[in-house]
């Protein structure tokens, strides 16, 4: 008995097959190389932007840096050794500041509050600001061999400055912090004319460096140019002379050369004078006004006057009082010069009143 075979019909739903996305129309598909290249191409974009935007940040900070520096914001520990003075005159006259003492010793205890100013030229430094206290920091190195004295705070100025503002920048310091004599000042100015070839004379040199301060007090400079110009560096104590003589003997030259050369032949005939003698011989000068040339002024070689120095706590500082025969002197960091007339003139009445009584 033969099998017979069953057939079953089997009917499968039709499966939906995705079909490959179309390519557009003249696109051709990419091999393994062409898709490298592309990628590599991108990555190269993405690096060139990203080098951009760090040029361009670098160059912003380069233009901070710089505007930091022209602010004076720049503050270094700078080697005493790598520090130069010879590019400014200072205002100063020579010899060893009294006061230096009380400096190095407020460093000592709590250390320099306000930084020096320096500009760099080359390999070393140049001193702009900060002349008493590079030299204490200098005079401390000396003395202790303490490190921490080998290195000073500065401020970094940057290269190339104009002149003129460096000068102005340590004469309105100066005249704020220290009470700086007319016969200083004067001094600054001549050399001042003499270093800057485009100011046009001694009365225009103290014109700009003394742009700040008021009318007449800059009138008052330049007769004190006038009597430095004449007796040619023959005043040993310039910054001893009192406002008062200054203008006086000033005011005894304009009589003639003949009174110059009085002048400078009493000023040759003693190199080794003390300040009041200097003075002495400055005085009889100014009172020969309009009687000719007198006879020679005889110097006493004694000792020197005996004085007494104290100081009284201020809210803007210390006062530093100075009280010798015929002669008060009253220091303090604070700039006078604005002050009312009238109200300084009764200052000082009240207190003569009340050392009279």
């Amino acid at each position: 008995m033969s099998k017979k075979k069953r057939i079953f019909d089997i009917d499968f739903d039709e499966a939906e097959v995705a079909s490959p996305a179309p390519v557009p129309a003249g696109t051709e598909r990419r091999g393994p190389m062409a898709a490298a290249i592309s990628e590599n191409a991108e990555a190269l974009t993405e690096r060139q932007q990203a080098e951009a935007a760090i040029r361009q940040e670098n160059d912003a900070l380069a233009h901070e840096h710089v505007r930091m520096k022209k602010a004076g914001l720049i503050t270094d520990l700078i080697p005493l050794d790598a520090i130069r003075t010879e590019k400014l005159t200072r205002d100063r006259g020579p010899g060893r500041d009294a006061e230096i003492d009380e400096l190095k010793r407020s460093i000592q205890e709590i250390g320099l509050s306000n930084p020096i100013r320096v500009e760099q030229v080359g390999d070393h430094f140049e001193l702009i600001q900060g002349f008493r206290r590079f030299t204490a920091y200098q005079e401390l190195f000396g003395e202790t061999g303490d490190d921490r004295f080998a290195r000073i705070p500065a401020g970094i100025n940057a290269k190339g400055e104009n002149l003129l503002r460096l000068y102005r920048q340590m004469v309105d310091e100066n005249l704020v912090r220290r009470g700086v004599s007319f016969g200083e000042m004067a001094q600054l100015a001549i050399r001042y004319r003499k270093q800057a070839a485009e100011v046009e004379g001694y009365d225009h040199a103290v014109e700009l460096l003394f742009a700040s301060s008021g009318r007449q007090k800059r009138s008052y400079i330049k007769h004190f140019v006038r009597l430095l110009a004449a007796t040619e560096g023959r005043i040993k104590h310039v910054e001893s002379v009192p406002r008062a003589l200054g203008l006086s003997i000033a005011r005894r030259l304009e009589e003639g050369p003949e009174a110059q050369a009085n002048l400078n032949r009493l000023l040759s005939e003693d190199a080794e004078r003390t300040a009041e003698q200097e003075q002495a011989i400055l005085a009889e000068f100014a009172a020969q006004a309009g009687q000719g040339p007198k006879k020679k002024v005889k110097l006493t070689k004694g000792p020197q006057q005996a004085k007494t120095t104290f100081r009284l706590s201020r809210p803007e500082g210390d006062a530093k009082c100075t009280v010798a025969d015929g002669r008060i002197e009253l220091k303090l960091e604070q700039d006078f010069s604005g002050i009312e007339r009238k109200r300084i003139e009764a200052a000082v009445k009240a207190f003569l009143d009340e050392l009279a009584e």
